[in-house]
C-alpha cells in the first residue's frame, strides 16, 4: 500500500505492489510471501483484479455487490464479488466494448455496446440476444420509466431501442454531425446529448421533441483557460433536477445551472486533452466535482473551483468508478492492473472491507523514522580528522560499505571538540560569498589564451551579445547560444592551449567556412582587448552595452545575413582567384625545370634505330622510303621535346585536274586582255 499527499489529503493506493501471476502455484505463492517483504507487505483487495492487457470500462451495481469490468485482450468482461472479494465469472465477446450499463439491481441485466456497432444483451445466464446499429456508437443509456435505450454514435440520430416491444422506434434526429455523449436527468427524466460543435441538446422523452439547445463552446473560452480547437462536448453528468457537468474535449469543465445559458463555474485541467467522465461527490456539506482525463482524476469544489486532491498514475485513465457513500473509487487504465484508492477524508471505507479504516488510522497515528534517522554516516579519513580511529571494531560503529554509521550526538560533540571555531569559518564563509555576489555585477577581467586569441574574442564577443539579447526578451538561435559555450566547455579545453590546433588563416578551408570572423573589426577588437584587460567606468560601460546590443541585432537582422552572404561570395571568389594563381605558378616551374628521361639500348628504339637503318641503306633508297611514306624522321628539339614533319602524297588524277585548271585560267585571262584591247581602239576610232 501507498501512501500518497496531494494537498494535505492522504491518499491510500491500495494496489500498489507486486503482482503474482495467476498460474504460480500456492505453495510457491506462500513460499514467496515468506521471501519477499514487498509481496507480504501488499493488500491485495480483490482476488485477481486485473485483465489480460488494459481495461476500458468499469461500473458498480446499483446494489453494490458486483463490479463489472470490460477490456482485453481477448475482448471480455469480468465480474468481481464484494461479499468474496474474487471474480464471479468471466464471459468473452467477438469485438471490444465501447460502453456498457448495468439495467438491473445486480448483474443479472447488462447492455454491451461495442466498436462493431453491435449492441448486446446479456442475462444472468449469458448473451441473451444481439442486433446493429445503423452507425458507429459510442454512449448509451437507459429510460427506466418508458423501457427505452438510447444510442447516440457517429451520426445525427439519437436510436431508440425499445426493450418492452423489442423492436427499433423512430430516432431524435438533432441539428449535429456528430454526438459523443448522453445523460438523462434521474428525476425529471430529461435527456441531453453533446455533440462534436460544441453544444448540448435537451430532449423531452415524453413529448418526443427538443426542449433546447445550450452553445458551450463559447462558454468554455474564459481568461484563464486555453483553447487549441473548437472544443466538442465528450462528457455529461447530472448532479440534480437542475446542476450538469459538462466536459469538453481541450479540457475544460463547465458547470451549468439548466435554467441559465451562462456556467456558473468553468474548471481548466491544463492539459488540453479530453474529458473522460465526470462525478459528483459530496463532502462535508461542499459538493465536490471529480473530473478525468487520460493523465489525472482531479477532485475540487463545485462552487468555487478550488482543488481539493488529484490522482495521477504512471498509465493513462479509461474509466473511473466511485463506490457510493464512502471514500473509494476503482479506475480502469492502459495496464493489466485496474487501480484502487481509499481516500478517508471523502468517506468511510466500505463494510465489506471495513477493516481499512483501522489499518489507515494506525498509520495516521503512527510516525514511523526511518532506521538511519539518528545517525551519522563517516568515511575513515573523517574518522581521523575526529581522533576517532580508536572507534574501529566497537559497537559505536556499524560498518556499512566504504565507511561506518556512529551516533549523531557523539559525532556532533567530537565535531565541537576538534573544531570549535566552526562558528567562525561559516561567518567567514558567508562574508565571502556576500563579497562575491558583489564583485559579480563589476566588470571581470579575463585572459586571453595563448592559442586561438581571435577566436576566444569572438566567443566572448557573442556570449555578451546573447546575454543583451536575452535581458531584452529578443529571441536568439540555438545553435548560437551552442556555439559560444565552447570556451567554458572542458572537452574543447586543447583548442585553446595546445599549438596543434591552431587555426591556419591561410588555409582556404578558413577562409570559405570562417568568413564570420571578418565581422570582428578592427576597432572592436581593440575595444573588446581593453575591456578585458582593464576595467572601464561607468560611460564606457554604457558604451560596451549599446555595442552589445548592436550585436545581438546580428541575430535577428535580415540586412547582417545579406552582408554575410556577400562576404562569403568575395571570399569564395578570392580563394578560387589565389588556388589558379599557385596552379599557373606550379605549372611554369616545372616547365623551367630540366627533365631526364632514360633511353633503352634496343636499337629499334626512337633516333637510334632510324639512324642505323638511314646509315645502311643508300641515298636513292632513302628518298623512296620518304616519298612512299611521305614522313621524315623525327627531330629531338633543344628543350626535349621531339617534332615530326610530314608532307601528303598527291595523286595522279589530282595533279592531271590542277594543271587542267591552270590551263584553263591562262585562256580566259588572255580573252580578257584582248577584250579589252579591242574596247580601247573603239573609244580611240570615235
Amino acid at each position: 500500500m501507498l501512501v500518497i499527499n496531494s494537498n494535505d489529503v492522504k491518499i491510500y493506493n491500495l494496489s500498489h505492489g507486486k503482482s503474482l501471476p495467476e498460474w504460480l502455484s500456492d505453495k510457491k505463492r506462500r513460499a514467496l510471501m515468506k521471501k519477499d517483504l514487498d509481496v507480504r507487505r501488499r493488500i491485495e483487495l480483490i482476488q485477481d483484479f486485473d485483465m489480460p492487457a488494459v481495461s476500458d470500462c468499469i461500473q458498480m451495481s446499483p446494489d453494490g455487490q458486483y463490479i463489472l469490468v470490460t477490456g482485453v485482450y481477448k475482448p471480455r468482461v469480468r465480474c468481481f464479488e464484494v461479499k468474496n472479494l474474487s471474480m464471479k465469472f468471466e464471459r468473452c465477446f467477438d469485438s471490444e466494448v465501447t460502453k456498457f450499463q448495468i439495467i438491473s439491481d445486480d448483474y443479472s441485466k447488462v447492455v454491451f455496446l461495442q466498436c462493431d456497432r453491435y449492441v448486446e444483451f446479456h442475462a444472468q445466464f449469458g448473451r441473451y440476444y444481439r442486433l446493429r446499429i445503423p452507425k458507429f456508437g459510442r454512449d448509451l443509456k437507459y429510460h427506466y420509466p418508458s423501457c427505452d435505450l438510447f444510442v447516440v454514435g457517429s451520426g445525427p440520430d439519437i436510436y431508440r431501442i425499445n426493450l418492452e416491444q423489442g423492436r427499433f422506434l423512430a430516432p431524435f434526429t438533432t441539428d449535429a454531425s456528430e454526438l459523443n455523449a448522453l445523460d438523462i436527468n434521474p428525476l425529471h427524466q430529461l435527456l441531453v446529448v453533446g455533440t462534436k460543435e460544441g453544444k448540448v441538446e435537451a430532449w423531452d422523452p415524453r413529448a418526443k421533441r427538443r426542449a433546447g439547445v445550450l452553445d458551450c463552446a463559447l462558454g468554455a473560452v474564459t481568461t484563464e483557460t486555453r483553447i487549441t480547437s473548437l472544443p466538442a462536448v465528450t462528457s455529461l453528468k447530472f448532479k440534480d433536477s437542475t446542476v450538469m457537468g459538462v466536459g469538453t474535449s481541450t479540457g475544460q469543465i463547465l458547470l451549468y445551472d439548466i435554467r441559465s445559458d451562462k456556467p456558473f463555474t468553468v474548471k481548466d485541467h491544463q492539459y488540453g486533452k479530453e474529458i473522460k467522465k465526470l462525478a459528483f461527490h459530496p463532502y462535508q456539506g461542499h459538493d465536490l466535482v471529480a473530473s478525468m482525463d487520460s493523465r489525472v482524476l482531479r477532485y475540487w469544489d463545485k462552487d468555487t473551483g478550488k482543488p481539493f486532491c488529484s490522482i495521477e498514475a504512471k498509465a493513462d485513465f479509461n474509466d473511473f468508478c466511485l463506490v457510493p457513500d464512502t471514500g473509494m473509487m476503482f479506475l480502469a487504465n492502459e495496464d493489466k492492473k485496474m487501480l484502487t484508492y481509499y481516500i478517508p477524508s471523502l468517506g468511510p471505507a466500505p463494510s465489506w472491507c471495513s477493516f481499512l479504516d483501522n489499518l489507515t488510522e494506525e498509520l495516521e497515528e503512527t510516525n514511523v523514522t526511518s532506521v538511519y534517522d539518528d545517525y551519522k554516516f563517516v568515511t575513515a579519513k573523517d574518522l581521523d580528522e575526529l581522533g576517532l580511529s580508536h572507534l574501529i571494531g566497537s559497537e559505536m560503529l556499524r560498518a556499512y560499505m566504504h565507511g561506518y554509521f556512529m551516533d549523531l550526538r557523539l559525532y556532533k560533540k567530537a565535531k565541537s571538540l576538534v573544531d570549535p571555531f566552526s562558528i567562525e569559518k561559516f561567518k567567514k564563509k558567508k562574508i565571502s560569498e556576500k563579497i562575491d555576489e558583489e564583485r559579480a555585477n563589476r566588470v571581470q577581467v579575463r585572459k586571453l589564451p595563448k592559442i586561438n586569441q581571435e577566436l576566444a574574442l569572438k566567443l566572448i564577443n557573442d556570449e555578451e551579445s546573447i546575454k543583451v539579447a536575452t535581458q531584452e526578451g529578443k529571441k536568439v538561435k540555438q545553435n548560437k547560444v551552442q556555439a559560444a559555450s565552447i570556451l567554458h566547455d572542458e572537452r574543447f579545453k586543447l583548442l585553446f592551449e595546445n599549438p596543434d590546433f591552431e587555426v591556419d588563416k591561410n588555409a582556404d578551408e578558413y577562409k570559405l567556412l570562417n568568413p564570420v570572423v571578418s565581422r570582428l573589426d578592427k576597432q572592436r577588437e581593440k575595444k573588446l582587448r581593453k575591456e578585458l584587460i582593464t576595467e572601464e567606468n561607468e560611460e564606457e560601460e554604457e558604451e560596451g552595452r549599446s555595442s552589445n546590443g548592436e550585436d545581438s541585432d546580428f541575430y535577428d537582422s535580415s540586412e547582417d545575413e545579406k552582408k554575410m552572404a556577400k562576404e562569403l561570395s568575395k571570399t569564395y571568389k578570392k580563394v578560387r582567384r589565389d588556388k589558379e594563381q599557385r596552379e599557373y605558378e606550379a605549372r611554369q616551374a616545372a616547365r623551367n625545370e630540366p627533365k631526364f628521361f632514360e633511353v633503352k639500348t634496343d636499337s629499334q628504339f626512337g633516333n637510334a634505330g632510324l639512324k642505323t637503318k638511314s646509315k645502311r641503306s643508300t641515298l636513292e633508297e632513302r628518298l623512296q622510303i620518304e616519298e612512299q611514306e611521305s614522313i621524315t624522321r623525327p627531330r629531338t628539339g633543344g628543350v626535349g621535346s621531339r617534332e615530326m614533319t610530314f608532307t601528303l602524297k598527291q595523286s595522279e588524277k589530282f595533279v592531271k585536274a590542277r594543271e587542267e585548271a591552270k590551263k584553263h585560267f591562262e585562256e580566259r585571262r588572255q580573252i580578257r586582255r584582248s577584250a579589252k584591247g579591242m574596247h580601247t581602239k573603239k573609244v580611240k576610232l570615235r
